[in-house]
């Protein structure tokens, strides 16, 4: 007699669809290696500092005659500076899009009151159609937890408050596979908001240096050397400036999105618990 075969198939069905479930979960778009970021800005900011800023159409006998040339002026710190601006600009796109994925197809606000209004009709295969068409963080968060809700409107063996402690526990680990997604780059774009303004500050003071050099040399003080050195010094000082201003900016903005984000999913995780609270 032959022995059937769909036993040692049977534990594998289960992993594969907690996996899928996980995979879905935590599927934000983003930039993983922010690294690479840093050396595409480094390499684009030189080729700028070379072949544009430091090109001869924007000198006249060795003195800059436009913007291009006063900058170029700044130094080897402009390079760098620049390096922070631009990986702050392609990060804060980056969030962007990252964030927007996250947020899903339509408004979070009207997702949060269609699916509140499908639990407090019971219908829990309606809300399920809602983060099937909404996407993003927030419906698979609640899809996880919809998943579980129904696992334990089933379970006969659990007591009513060991579910509602299950389905807290289901919210909050769809709640934390999503946030490190959301937040990935953040820290070094809030890092930046310091680091420019140092960086800057750094130049400013190379710069005012060569200012004194120029002033203490013998005899009448070289005009020339006195620009150069004035020039670095509010050069590198803008770049630092707008570099932290930036980041200062672009963080709080997407701090204020991430926010927003985990109060939709902590509103219907309060009220997924609660339903069920209240219908068992």
């Amino acid at each position: 007699m032959e022995t059937p075969k769909t036993n040692p198939a049977q534990p594998a069905r289960p992993v594969a669809k907690a996996k899928a479930q996980k995979k879905e979960g935590s599927n934000v778009a983003g930039i993983k290696n922010a690294f690479l970021v840093i050396i595409a800005c480094f390499v684009v900011a030189v080729l700028l500092f070379i072949f544009w800023f430091g090109h001869e159409m924007h000198f006249e006998e060795g003195h800059p005659k436009d913007l291009w040339g006063t900058i170029y002026k700044g130094g080897v710190i402009v390079p760098i500076l620049q390096t922070l601006f631009l990986t702050v600009i392609v990060l804060s796109v980056e969030r962007w899009i990252a964030l927007s994925s996250a947020k899903g197809k339509g408004s979070i606000s009207k997702f949060v009151a269609g699916v509140k209004a499908c639990l407090a009709k019971n219908d829990i295969a309606g809300a399920q159609a809602l983060c099937k068409n909404q996407k993003g963080s927030v419906a698979a968060v609640v899809a996880a937890a919809l998943v579980r809700y129904q696992e334990m409107d089933q379970n006969t063996v659990l007591s009513k408050e060991q579910k509602i402690a299950t389905l807290q526990k289901e919210v909050e680990e769809a709640t934390a596979l999503e946030m490190p997604a959301l937040q990935q780059n953040l820290p070094i774009v809030a890092t930046m908001t310091t680091l420019g303004t140092l960086v800057g500050l750094l130049g400013t003071v190379i710069g005012m240096i060569k200012s004194f050099q120029a002033l203490a040399a013998s005899g009448a003080p070289d005009s020339t050397e006195l620009s150069t050195g004035i020039s670095e010094a509010l050069i590198n000082t803008a770049f630092g400036i707008a570099t932290g201003a930036f980041a200062v900016i672009s963080y709080n903005f997407y701090t204020n999105k991430i926010d927003n984000l985990t109060y939709a999913i902590d509103e219907i995780g309060f009220s997924i618990v609660q339903t069920f609270a209240a219908t068992h």
